[in-house]
């Protein structure tokens, strides 16, 4: 009655008849979603199956090596990327208190999810960000996707993964990868663009193509701004692990879903500190990483 009140001329007048043509429209587009899944569950099991595969040797790998391997690989690419003994000793300091508190083969298979996502959402990202900067026409056409896909709550990724991919390690590593995708798309997109010209007009001037301007120029003059997409990636990659666990991802997710669940204060801190070591550590070598690249780009090119 309040409605009618409100707005009488309106929802007064075809309030059961709008109802029913919603309940329709929703029941016609689920149930012909579910059909079109249903018919082609065979092809879409064969394209995901690499993705399981994939996952599941990575998983294989860092759980069962020996965890001073891990470790020294780790430390390894953390010193190179970042030439800093004191990221390198906070890292060692961080996977050490992990390996203490229990958590280390599930610190594994998280690392391996988010490798994982990282790697796929870098093969996907690169193109569409190149192709962004190369037409306006595309970039038109793509922020529009991209700002939806980071503003909708990360739940409702949840909804078509789970509809088209079931229950498992593969739905909730797209999940993963749709939610960390957008910033490598638009910082590789923005670097791009943000060369400066008169380089460019330089390269036109030696003659260059197409295709040379933008790997010889274009691209090694945009790496600090690419890296700190990936940087960006890695980030909403560990903190979609979390939500991605309700669909089946294992690992630091799953401990910290539970602990919600069964309100086990204590092991929901241990997991959350180790998925915000883990943060800080990739975060600190990343932006490290960039920053050299910055420094060189500078020289180079200054």
């Amino acid at each position: 009655m309040a409605s009618c009140d409100f707005l009488p001329g309106v929802l007064c007048k075809f309030p059961a008849m709008s109802d029913q043509y919603i309940r329709d429209a929703r029941k016609v587009i689920d149930d012909g979603f579910k059909g079109l899944v249903r018919e082609y569950a065979g092809l879409i099991d064969v394209v995901t199956q690499p993705l399981q595969w994939f996952l599941n040797y990575l998983e294989r790998l860092f759980t069962s090596s020996p965890w001073i391997v891990v470790l020294a690989v780790m430390l390894v690419i953390v010193y190179f990327a970042s030439r800093s003994m004191r990221i390198t000793i906070g890292t060692v300091v961080g996977m050490l208190l992990i390996g203490v508190m229990g958590l280390w083969a599930d610190t594994m298979v998280t690392l391996a999810i988010v490798t994982v996502a990282t790697l796929i959402a870098i093969v996907i990202g690169l193109p569409i960000g190149i192709l962004m900067a190369r037409s306006d026409r595309i970039q038109g056409a793509v922020n529009p996707i991209l700002d939806v896909m980071q503003t909708l709550p990360s739940f409702v990724y949840l909804i078509p993964v789970v509809v088209i991919f079931g229950i498992g390690k593969v739905p909730g590593l797209i999940a993963v990868v749709i939610y960390a995708v957008p910033p490598m798309i638009r910082l590789t997109n923005l670097g791009i663009r943000l060369v400066d010209a008169e380089v460019l007009e330089a390269a036109d001037a030696f003659g260059s193509s197409p295709g040379q301007k933008l790997w010889n120029v274009q691209i090694p003059l945009a790496l600090p701004t690419i890296m700190a997409g990936i940087n960006q990636t890695i980030m909403m990659s560990l903190a979609m692990v979390v939500v991605a666990s309700m669909v089946g991802v294992g690992g630091l997710g799953k401990n910290t879903l539970q602990a919600i669940n069964n309100q086990f204060f204590t092991f929901g801190f241990m997991n959350g500190f180790a998925l915000v070591a883990i943060a800080i550590i990739f975060d600190r070598a990343s932006q490290a990483f960039g920053k050299r690249l910055q420094k060189h780009s500078e020289v180079v090119h200054g």
